[in-house]
């Protein structure tokens, strides 16, 4: 778990250089950095890698709670097969 959890950490780090950009907004950064103002550029760039990774985070946030709560429900059920063969047992 810590591996994945580790190389997810890594790709996502990587992923800040991404540049991403629809062609109407590309249009529109084209027009302002040639009007000299390129901050909105950079902007908008953050604001698109933004939008596009919160789908992931909540899927990751999703699949976390799913393996905690299959694994807690999976130490139960082990529990109950403990108690159940040692009371056929006595």
């Amino acid at each position: 778990m810590k591996k994945i959890l580790i190389i997810t950490f890594l790709v996502l780090i990587a992923c800040t250089l991404a540049d991403a950009q629809c062609a109407m907004c590309r249009m529109t950064v084209e027009s302002t950095v040639s009007n000299g103002r390129s901050t909105i550029a950079s902007n908008l760039n953050t604001g698109i890698l933004y939008l596009l990774s919160a789908p992931y985070f909540l899927v990751v946030a999703v699949g976390f709670f799913w393996y905690k709560y299959s694994k807690e429900a999976t130490a139960k059920k082990a529990n109950i097969r403990k108690r159940v063969q040692a009371a056929m047992n006595s």
